[in-house]
């Protein structure tokens, strides 16, 4: 019982999105890298966008976006890949945008 308080506390600090990073030892040729999804080349120390929403250099690529994890019951989240994020909406009324909540606000 006396790790409930922790225990409730992690629950409410939970983010309302997730976003991720992958740290690598990318393939280099002289002073260049290769993106793991896409295969292209770029030069040492450059950043970019790959083709799935993911800004990366040559060690690592992260998430562009975020992964909204906490919204009402009647609505639904949708990845958009031109714009590399989510939308939430009503899932009733798609042109309806719907809050996305941190756990305080539960």
């Amino acid at each position: 019982m006396k790790f409930l308080p922790l225990a409730l506390l992690l629950c409410v600090s939970l983010p309302h999105c997730w976003a991720a990073c992958h740290f690598f030892d990318s393939f280099k040729v002289l002073n260049h890298c290769q993106d793991f999804v896409d295969k292209s080349w770029h030069p040492i120390d450059s950043n970019w966008r790959n083709s799935v929403c993911q800004d990366c250099t040559c060690s690592s690529c992260c998430d562009a976006y975020s992964t909204p994890v906490v919204f009402p019951d009647d609505c639904m989240k949708e990845f958009d890949h031109i714009n590399c994020k989510y939308n939430v909406f009503k899932k009733d009324d798609r042109n309806q945008e719907c809050p996305v909540f941190d756990g305080e606000e539960l």
